[in-house]
């Protein structure tokens, strides 16, 4: 994950900043990842409504936070990505 988005994270003014960063991109990614899966999208495909969030939880302040990353479709993905 670092070394797509290497310039962005060392952009950051400190470690912790750019920890957390790190660990956003990563929640956003792995977001992408489950929407790849066979399972989410056959759902999609027979019609079940599924909607997949990135959400993250700070251990240091204990807020969760919604990342505005939610894919509710086949249809949000790339065809290329698409499960024929």
């Amino acid at each position: 994950m670092y070394r797509f988005h290497q310039k962005e994270i060392d952009a950051q003014p400190g470690e912790k900043e750019k920890l957390d960063l790190l660990c956003e991109l990563n929640v956003m990614e792995q977001v992408a990842n489950v929407c790849h899966t066979t399972i989410v999208q056959n759902a999609w495909k027979s019609g079940q409504e599924l909607a997949v969030h990135g959400w993250i939880y700070r251990v240091s302040d204990g807020i969760l936070r919604d990342l505005n990353v939610c894919t509710t479709g086949i249809h949000e993905i790339p065809s290329i990505q698409r499960i024929a």
